[in-house]
């Protein structure tokens, strides 16, 4: 095994193989041992149509039920967000993730307006905004409004990242990468589904190819050819298998150049930027 990868599967805490059933357990437990110990009362999640927001959905909603079950509290919910620009193209697939998930509320909130106005406010300034600019727009407006629901309803954001987003940096600083709490973090793509697969989760949603969806130059974008490598060498990558030695530094590459992504603000005492 080469010696960042070691290193790599250590700070992202990817097991070789994993037991379902125990990790959708893990995820709820914690989810729900931390609206306990915080006394926060709602799980805040933005509801894609793809693999990771459904499975995070779906373990959001066991916990919220459970704990509704346990405490006899109904206050205790699940929200599912929904956050187009405008009219997103899978709307079909993210109403079926919404269905299957079950969500205590579904709140939809369009991010066009506020995005829209935030480029024109910015380029009244003579600056430019690309599209892909644009894009991080999108996704940082997207947790400006999950978590004004969150402010409102005594709720905790969920976020989606799981090791194979995490070892690239594939999402948004301070836009799909800010939320308060990841349960799905330490699992890659592979184990994912996985867990859907246990869930009984339609098979689609799933097996579509992931895409970001972001930038209006290149609609439904595959993550794949974004980042240069496939899911299936990442994912055996972090569970210690050999892959290519370009797959290797293709994956390597992304994970240091975006190692600010995965590290509050920096201060004079962080040695990260020396």
């Amino acid at each position: 095994m080469r010696a960042l990868q070691r290193e790599i599967i250590g700070a992202l805490k990817v097991q070789p193989k994993i037991d379902p059933e125990t990790e959708i357990r893990r995820s709820v437990d914690f989810m729900k041992a931390y609206l306990k110990k915080t006394g926060l009362k709602s799980l805040v999640l933005g509801i894609s149509g793809g693999q990771d927001s459904t499975l995070a959905g779906k373990l959001c909603e066991m916990a919220a039920s459970e704990l509704r079950a346990e405490t006899h509290d109904d206050s205790y919910q699940f929200i599912a967000v929904r956050l187009p620009y405008g009219t997103q193209a899978d709307e079909s697939d993210a109403m079926a993730a919404v269905k299957f998930m079950g969500a205590d509320r579904v709140d939809r909130v369009d991010i066009q307006p506020a995005t829209d106005a935030t480029v024109k406010a910015v380029e009244a300034n003579h600056e430019t905004i690309s599209d892909f600019n644009k894009g991080n727009i999108k996704a940082r407006q997207r947790m400006i409004a999950q978590f004004t629901i969150a402010g409102a309803n005594q709720g905790v954001v969920v976020g989606t990242d799981h090791a194979a987003e995490a070892v690239t940096g594939f999402y948004t600083k301070f836009g799909d990468g800010a939320a308060d709490i990841t349960p799905i973090w330490r699992l890659n793509k592979r184990q994912g589904k996985q867990l859907l697969a246990a869930l009984h989760a339609p098979e689609h949603l799933y097996t579509k190819v992931p895409t970001a969806d972001l930038e209006e130059d290149r609609p439904a974008l595959p993550d794949e050819a974004a980042l240069g490598v496939r899911y299936d060498d990442i994912d055996d990558y972090l569970e210690g298998k050999d892959v290519s030695d370009k797959a290797a530094e293709t994956i390597e590459g992304w994970y240091l150049r975006t190692q600010h992504k995965r590290h509050l603000p920096i201060t004079v005492f962080d040695t990260f930027w020396k």
